[in-house]
Formats: C-alpha cells, sequence, structure tokens
C-alpha cells in the first residue's frame, strides 16, 4: 500500500475520532480542522521519505497537537487551553509506545451537530465535514448549494459552538430523546440523498450512503439499546439490499414490487433482520422500526414469492399514527390500493390537502397509476404529465413515459 492510500485509509478509519478527541478539548473546530488539515500535509511530505510509521493515528494526533499548542502560544489563547493539549501530548506519546488508544468521542461530535442551538438546516453538513471529514465543497454539491454558500453556513455554525461554549458532552436523559430524533433525522438525510442518485454516476450524491451507513453503525455501536438506532441502521441496510435491483440489464429502473429479488444482497439483509431484531427487543417502538418493518416484509418476498400487502398496510396505519409525514400518508395510499383495492387506495390519496403535494413527485406517479387502473383516463394522463415534470432521474422518466404511453391502448 502506498503512501497516498495509508492517508487515505487513515483519514477515512480514524478522522472522526481525531477530530472528535481534540475539538472536544479544544472547543475551536476551526483551529482543530486546520491543525489536522497540516498534520495530514506533513504525513504527504514525510512518510514518502521516512517510512510510514506503525500508528499513523497516533502520529497524525501528535503533529495535530502540537500545532495547536502552537497557535496557542501565537495568540496566547486562554491558559486554561494549555493543560488540556499537555494531557494530549501525554496521551499521544503513549500511543506511539504501547497499544493504548485514546478515546472515541465521535458520539459526542454527534449530539454536538445536533444542539438545538444549531440551525437544523446545516446540521447534516456539520456531521458529515466534522465526523467523516467530507470537504465543504463536495458537501455543498450534495446539497445543491454554492460551495461559498456552504462554506459560510458551517463557518457561521462553528462560531457560534466557539462564542457561545456549546456543550461537547452527551445530553443528559430529559433531553436525549430530542437529541437523539435530530441525529437520527441527519442521519437519514444524507442516505435520502444518496438513495435518490438511482444510476450511482451524480458526483454530487457519491458516497452519501456509505458515510451514512457508517455513521449509522457508529451510532448502533456507541448506542446498541437504542432501539430506534437499531431501526434506522437496519431501514437504510435493507434498502441497500436492493440497489443491484433497482434498474435492469439496459439501465431501466425497476419499481420495488417488480425486481427480482435473486438481484438483492442476502448478506445485507441479514444484518438488517438481525438489527430489526435487536430492536423490536425493546419493546419500544418507533418510526424507524416502522419503517424498516416495512422493507422487512417487502424482503420476504425473496423466500415465500409473494409481498404482504395488508401487513405492509397495517405497519403504515401505525406510522401514520406516529408521524404522518407526507411520504408515510401517500405509502399509506399505495399499500391500502394494493390490500384492500384501488378505489380504497384513492380515496386515502385523495383526503391529502392538494397544497401539500404541489411538488411532490410520489403523489404524483401514484395518483397516475391509480387513475389508470380505474379507466380514468384523463386525469390519469395529467397526473402522469405531473409527475413526469417534477421527476429528475431520467430512467424513472422513461419508466413514467412508457407507462403513459400504455393509456392509448385502454382507450
Amino acid at each position: 500500500m502506498n503512501t497516498h492510500d495509508v492517508v487515505e485509509s487513515t483519514v477515512r478509519d480514524s478522522y472522526g475520532r481525531i477530530m472528535s478527541y481534540l475539538a472536544v478539548n479544544w472547543r475551536d473546530l476551526e483551529a482543530v480542522e486546520d491543525a489536522l488539515a497540516d498534520a495530514l500535509v506533513s504525513a504527504l511530505e514525510s512518510w514518502p521519505r521516512t517510512g510510514i510509521p506503525d500508528k499513523p493515528e497516533a502520529w497524525l494526533l501528535k503533529v495535530a497537537r502540537r500545532r495547536l499548542m502552537d497557535r496557542a502560544r501565537r495568540d496566547r489563547v486562554s491558559e486554561r487551553a494549555l493543560p488540556a493539549l499537555l494531557a494530549m501530548s501525554e496521551q499521544a506519546h503513549k500511543m506511539e509506545s504501547t497499544e493504548v488508544s485514546f478515546p472515541d468521542e465521535r458520539l459526542k461530535m454527534l449530539f454536538l451537530c445536533s444542539h438545538p442551538e444549531i440551525d437544523p438546516s446545516i446540521r447534516t453538513p456539520l456531521m458529515l465535514q466534522t465526523v467523516l471529514g467530507i470537504d465543504a465543497g463536495r458537501i455543498a454539491s450534495a446539497f445543491v448549494v454554492k460551495p461559498s454558500t456552504m462554506g459560510q453556513r458551517l463557518t457561521r455554525a462553528k462560531a457560534k459552538i466557539r462564542t457561545d461554549r456549546l456543550t461537547f458532552a452527551l445530553p443528559d436523559a430529559e433531553q436525549l430523546p430530542q437529541r437523539l430524533d435530530a441525529v437520527l433525522e441527519a442521519i437519514y438525510a444524507a442516505y435520502g440523498r444518496g438513495w435518490d442518485d438511482l444510476a450511482g454516476v451524480d458526483s454530487r450524491q457519491k458516497g452519501l450512503v456509505d458515510e451514512a451507513i457508517y455513521l449509522g453503525k457508529l451510532l448502533a455501536k456507541n448506542m446498541p439499546e437504542e432501539p430506534e438506532v437499531l431501526g434506522l441502521l437496519a431501514l437504510m441496510l435493507h434498502c441497500e439490499a436492493r440497489r443491484n435491483a433497482r434498474r435492469d440489464d439496459m439501465g431501466r429502473y425497476v419499481p420495488l414490487s417488480e425486481q427480482i429479488t435473486s438481484r438483492w444482497s442476502v448478506p445485507l439483509m441479514t444484518e438488517a433482520e438481525h438489527y430489526l431484531c435487536a430492536a423490536a427487543r425493546s419493546g419500544r417502538m418507533g418510526r424507524f422500526q416502522l419503517l424498516a418493518a416495512i422493507q422487512s416484509v417487502h424482503a420476504q418476498r425473496a423466500r415465500t414469492g409473494r409481498i404482504e400487502w395488508k401487513e405492509i398496510a397495517v405497519l403504515y396505519e401505525g406510522l401514520t399514527r406516529l408521524s404522518p409525514t407526507l411520504g408515510v400518508l401517500v405509502g399509506r395510499a399505495a399499500a391500502v390500493a394494493e390490500a384492500y383495492g384501488t378505489e380504497q387506495g384513492l380515496a386515502h390519496l385523495e383526503v391529502i390537502p392538494q397544497a401539500k403535494v404541489v411538488n411532490y413527485q410520489p403523489y404524483w406517479a401514484l395518483a397516475a397509476d391509480l387513475y389508470k387502473k380505474m379507466n380514468r383516463i384523463e386525469e390519469a394522463r395529467a397526473a402522469y404529465s405531473r409527475a413526469i415534470g417534477l421527476c429528475e432521474d431520467f430512467s424513472v422518466k422513461q419508466f413514467l413515459h412508457q407507462r403513459a404511453k400504455e393509456l392509448s391502448d385502454i382507450q
């Protein structure tokens, strides 16, 4: 393995740990980022000459710590920070000579990023940058904003953390549920952006799915008793198991109910079921567990050859009571249509306020399909046109165009 590969591997595995460990003690995210960036540059410059150290992570921590101490002396930063830096120095020295490792503070960093004082719109980008080391430019692309805009938002968030002295610690029992929900929503948002890239070729979304699953596993490792953490991880893994079946050999979109189950990943489905079963043992049901359970029922088709739509409809009913989001309401209508008939499904769909669905593509795609089944051709044609116009993925557009063409055969 060459030097660049080792640096890249170390960053992928250790960036968040080093960043979080230093930030918890130093309390200045931008200063820590600069110090760690300097350490990485030093590694690229010196390791080819001196050889790769036995413990690259310890080497990076030591150099980053030195940069912070230099800055402290130069800027005359409060002397209260120096004892912490000296302690880190001693810790880094021990790591170089023994098997001692430094504490993993990434969980604290995730919760810091979801602090109530942090703007909800910047929480996910802040997690991606501070815990995973993704640069602002790539994050900006993933969230479809200018790099300068994303950079400014991240800078403001870090400044707020520093000036308001937001707590680098796990929330207490009373705050934990709300803060945990924010962390889970941020991870789910990152996963959703990557999942929407059906073809897997959009550089803006590249890697977001893997990063979200990585964060989910980090949370599960540190909070194994939290059922919603396990539920979210199960949900992402079940969806990821079907990635290779979402398009056929010609690159055309294939809806879930028509996918070839032999293309689904058995190891990923098995892993997802493990987490979902562990979550169920808690006896505390939540949104992500119900979403994962729906995907679990779909996964059973690989074994039984059929989809238990009534079971899915029941799960959606529970979701509607717990979290009646627009996506859940549309999903329930689709499940009811399959389980109890098109008319009932359409009735559930049509009670959703029109003002909420004007630009919601899944609503119009489902409406078009249900109108088509009921031979309401003009309404189906209008709904297909709306769904196609709102669709960003080319293969899905092609799929909907083909379904719309079939309307002429019905007349």
